[in-house]
């Protein structure tokens, strides 16, 4: 998982996977805590910019902003 949109489409498997009963609770709850420490860590980075007041560069989340600039870009047309 190299972007939050892989860690979001990893977990809608896992969900989908729960309910087909391909995994077992546990070991589902321990990828999703996996990947809410992955996020929390995204997140703390997020918060070290905002303070500092610089320039965010956090790899894990350029596909979201790739699709928010490409958002903007279609509201100016």
């Amino acid at each position: 998982m190299k972007t939050i949109s892989d860690v979001r489409d990893q977990l809608a498997e896992i969900f989908e996977d729960l309910r087909n009963k391909d995994i077992k609770p546990n070991e589902a709850d321990s990828l999703a805590n996996i990947a809410g420490k992955m996020i929390a860590s995204a997140k703390v980075q997020l918060d070290y910019y905002a303070l500092t007041k610089t320039k965010a560069d956090i790899p894990f989340l350029d596909n979201q902003s790739k699709v928010i600039n490409q958002t903007k870009q279609v509201g100016k047309l």
